[in-house]
């Protein structure tokens, strides 16, 4: 897989229109740390890590809220960084974007509070 972080937000989105409760996807960090920020604001129920056959695996709960829109910003290909004073504000801030910074993970709203830029990761809504 070249790309693991798009392989994730496929698996969301297309869990959402299917209306599936739950999703399992391979375990990483960097994955660990995305989720964790969609669960902090509302986007799924329950992030979980379970042994799959001697394996670790993320194990989502879903909320039953659709995701109308989840993008994959920066890509192996093409890397997108931005200043802090440059981070787009998705549907005039309603909506999110993640960003890898020095200090980890974290939305575009707390990386402007913190004065820190970053590589986009994705947008979501």
């Amino acid at each position: 897989m070249s790309d693991p972080i798009a392989d994730l937000i496929i698996r969301l989105k297309n869990a959402t229109l299917a209306n599936l409760k739950e999703v399992v996807m391979p375990y990483s960090n960097f994955k660990l740390a995305i989720l964790s920020i969609f669960k902090k604001h509302g986007f799924v129920e329950s992030v979980s890590v379970k042994v799959v056959k001697e394996k670790k695996a993320l194990e989502v709960i879903l909320n039953g809220k659709k995701i109308t829109h989840i993008k994959r910003l920066s890509k192996p290909g093409q890397r997108i960084y931005v200043k802090s004073n440059e981070i787009p504000k998705p549907l005039r801030g309603l909506g999110l974007v993640l960003i890898s910074t020095p200090k980890g993970v974290i939305s575009g709203q707390e990386a402007r509070k913190q004065n820190l830029g970053g590589e986009l990761i994705c947008e979501i809504w």
